[in-house]
Formats: structure tokens, C-alpha cells, sequence
């Protein structure tokens, strides 16, 4: 038989890039690894990551560690794809001559055939799922319009391009039937779905027919862009039980200037404004964002302001990074990188603590509460549980104590939660 190890790096968004490629390859004979290191498959396929510096080195060093395992004869074929590969192939080509081929992004025809598996349209909605077989990720649009003054991914990815809402719910479907349970609704940017192909903003419609869906029962909705974000789409959230309470929305600053700055296309007030309105409509709402410290030109006025919008907010779940120059960006060519690395690390370890202490009230205030949950695993004595509040991976868990019961990965269950700490809850299973 043959066999292929697929190995991924990276977001989600290449997660499905490399399952659609996978189903592709079993389709033609291939028997098929994922990210394993101990398959005696003789090649090698790397899904690589080129958005920020520490993503990029974890794709080069997986590259070297593979062709060092094609120089001792370990393997005999490597390709490299993805986000890394499209941005830099002319480099990596002159110092990496033991890959076989490169390819970028869009290539995937291009790919199957190197492989000697035809590229087959029948078979475009169809995925080698390498997430737990609960839950699925599905990207819903390629590329992005928005252009930031820090962000790579329109280099690298290209312009917005929505994929058909048919083949989506025809792919939704195939996931359901594989038994999928929960969906992550991802692209670049999930609020333009549509504006392409329909002339018009269609997420709303698209959610509303994603819950029609038999054996779909959460839909969790990620990298919602803040601008002129669509309000129909909170209508469909709070009126629809099959989404969850949960947003996924970078805003990355808040004040005016430096919104400017990264051309984010929005004010101040029309992110308050925003928030206001989703909580308005949800008030147990879940948001999870992103924030950038120490982009050119941030002031200290400007992160008081950005530590003010963290406590007024007081965000569910919250990320924080320090700017890094991007070559080809609007802020690498045009805008010097004026903030000390030393005050840019400051900042955010200032944000993350103001978000710990954030993070431990909130789940504190749950305790005693009971949430419908998802369990994920068991791990030791415990099984792992997420509530409609928390995507796998990044957010926090719920722990159930093992002992006494038996509890099937995928089903859902009601939850009382016992006690908390910063990030997760514990809880016991009533009603069975």
C-alpha cells in the first residue's frame, strides 16, 4: 500500500486545506497519516504556517527535520505546501534542495497530481477529519479584502473568495454523516462570506441554514472582522439554539489613532457600539478577541486606553501579542517599529494579567450554575468537557471526575459546576 504522512502547522484554516488534500489522496489508493512520527510512510507532505516569525520557524524546522530524514533514507519523497511555501519558495528552494517540490496555496490540483492522484471535483466537499470525530472546522471563504497595516495574510492568501453555499452545506452534511457534532465556522474573515458570489453579505443566511442541518447541534462562529459587521448575523445568533453564545472577533486595539494606524476601518465608539449590541441581544455571550501591543507609534495614552477597553469589556477569553514587523506590509514599509521590544513584552504581560483576574471572576460567578457540555476525553481521572462558552483548544475546559461513570467522547451532558480556577471549571454530571 501506499502511504502519505500529511503534516500540518498552523491554524485551522490549514487543518481543512490538509483534510480536503487528504480525502483527495485516500480517494487514490494512498493510505493515509496524519502529523505522525512514527509511520513508516516513505513521503512526506508539510502543510506549513507563514504568518508570524515564531509560526514560520516551526514550519522551516519541521522542513529541516524532514529532510534530514530523507538524507539518512528514512523517506524518499517531501512536498511542501501552504502559507510558508507560497510566500518564500525561491528561498527555500535554494536552501532546502532535498524537498521535492514546493507549492503555495492554491495549488491543490497541482499537488494531487505530483502524488499521482488526479484531482477529482466530485470529491471537492468531501474531508479526512483529523480533529477528534466530534467536532470539525469548516471554512467557509479564502483570503481576505482588509488589507491591515500589520497583516501578511492578503500577500499570502490573496483576495476574498466565498465558497459556494451549496458545497458548503453539502460538505456540512458529509460531516454530519461522518458524526460531526459541532461546527467552527472560520475563514480569514467570516463576515464578508458572500459579498463575492451574492453581491451581498450572506453569513445570516448561511448560519440559519447550517442549524437545519439533522446531527449538526453547535455551531460556533470564529475571526468575525469588527467593521461594519453585519447585524443581521446577531439576530440569527440569539434567535438559533443550535449556535452557541460564543464570538471569535479580533479587534486588536482600541484606540482611535492606532485603528487608524492599522487601517482597521473602524472607530472607538463603533466598537463599543458593537459590543453593546451583541451583549444587548446575548447577555451570556461569550467573546473571545485578540489585541496587538506595541504596533508602531502606540503611545502610553493609547495603551491606557487598551487596558480601559479590557476592564470595560471584561472579554470571556482574550489573547494578547507584541507586534512584529511583516516584510511587504503597510506597517514594515511605511512605519518605523518605534516601540522598545522590552515595553512591548511589558504591555503585554499587563494585559494578561488584567484578563487572569478577569477570566478567574467570571468563572468564579459560574459556580454553582449548571451548563450543557460536550465531552472531549478522558484524560486520567478525569474527563475533558467544553461548554457552548469554549472552542477546543484555545479555550478553557471543563474537568469531570471519571470515577463511577462512563461518558461517550461526542455526547452532550448537563454539568454543575463545583468550583473554578483562572481558566477552567470542574463540575459534576446531574440527571443521569
Amino acid at each position: 500500500m501506499k502511504k502519505i504522512n500529511v503534516i500540518t502547522l498552523g491554524c485551522s484554516k490549514n487543518t481543512v486545506d490538509s483534510e480536503h488534500l487528504m480525502a483527495q489522496l485516500a480517494a487514490a489508493g494512498y493510505t493515509i497519516a496524519a502529523d505522525s512520527d512514527r509511520t513508516d510512510a516513505k513521503t512526506v507532505v508539510i502543510n506549513t504556517c507563514g504568518f508570524i516569525g515564531d509560526a514560520k520557524q516551526e514550519s522551516i524546522d519541521m522542513i529541516l527535520r524532514a529532510a534530514a530524514a530523507k538524507k539518512a533514507g528514512r523517506i524518499e519523497h517531501l512536498f511542501v505546501i501552504g502559507c510558508l511555501s507560497e510566500r518564500y519558495a525561491d528561498e527555500l528552494r535554494t536552501e532546502i534542495p532535498e524537498v521535492d517540490r514546493f507549492f503555495g496555496v492554491k495549488d491543490w490540483a497541482g499537488i494531487a497530481r505530483a502524488l499521482g492522484a488526479e484531482h477529482r471535483a466530485e470529491l471537492e466537499t468531501e474531508r479526512h477529519i483529523t480533529t477528534p470525530a466530534h467536532y470539525s472546522y469548516l471554512k467557509i471563504s479564502e483570503g481576505c479584502n482588509r488589507k491591515c497595516g500589520y497583516c501578511a495574510i492578503p500577500l499570502i492568501r490573496g483576495p476574498h473568495v466565498s465558497v459556494p453555499m451549496e458545497q458548503l452545506l453539502a460538505e456540512a452534511r458529509s460531516l454530519a454523516d461522518k458524526g460531526v457534532r459541532e461546527l467552527m465556522i472560520i475563514a480569514q474573515d467570516t463576515t464578508c462570506y458572500g459579498t463575492d458570489l451574492y453581491g451581498r453579505r450572506r453569513l445570516a443566511s448561511l448560519l440559519r441554514k447550517l442549524c437545519r442541518i439533522d446531527g449538526i447541534e453547535w455551531l460556533r462562529l470564529h475571526y468575525a472582522y469588527p467593521t461594519a459587521f453585519p447585524y443581521d448575523v446577531i439576530e440569527v445568533m440569539a434567535s438559533e439554539s443550535k449556535i452557541c453564545k460564543y464570538l471569535d472577533i479580533p479587534f486588536q486595539h482600541i484606540s482611535d489613532s492606532q485603528l487608524r494606524s492599522m487601517k482597521r476601518r473602524h472607530t472607538k465608539a463603533q466598537a463599543y457600539e458593537l459590543i453593546r449590541r451583541l451583549r444587548e441581544a446575548m447577555p451570556d455571550m461569550a467573546l473571545r478577541t485578540t489585541l496587538l501591543t506595541g504596533y508602531p507609534g502606540e503611545s502610553g495614552d493609547d495603551f491606557a486606553e487598551l487596558e480601559q477597553f479590557v476592564r470595560d469589556v471584561r472579554f470571556e477569553r482574550l489573547g494578547v501579542f507584541a507586534y512584529s514587523e511583516e516584510e511587504g506590509t503597510y506597517s514594515a514599509l511605511r512605519l518605523r517599529d518605534d516601540v522598545p521590544e522590552s515595553v512591548k513584552l511589558e504591555r503585554v504581560e499587563r494585559i494578561m494579567t488584567l484578563q487572569r483576574d478577569i477570566s478567574a471572576e467570571i468563572n468564579a460567578s459560574r459556580v454553582g450554575s449548571t451548563m450543557r457540555a460536550i465531552i472531549d476525553s478522558r484524560q486520567g481521572d478525569n474527563y475533558i468537557a467544553r461548554s457552548q462558552y469554549d472552542s477546543p483548544e484555545v479555550d478553557g475546559e471543563i474537568l469531570i471526575p471519571a470515577a463511577g461513570r462512563r461518558l461517550r467522547r461526542g455526547s452532550f451532558c448537563d454539568v454543575k459546576i463545583t468550583a473554578a480556577t483562572e481558566y477552567d471549571l470542574f463540575g459534576e454530571v446531574v440527571g443521569r
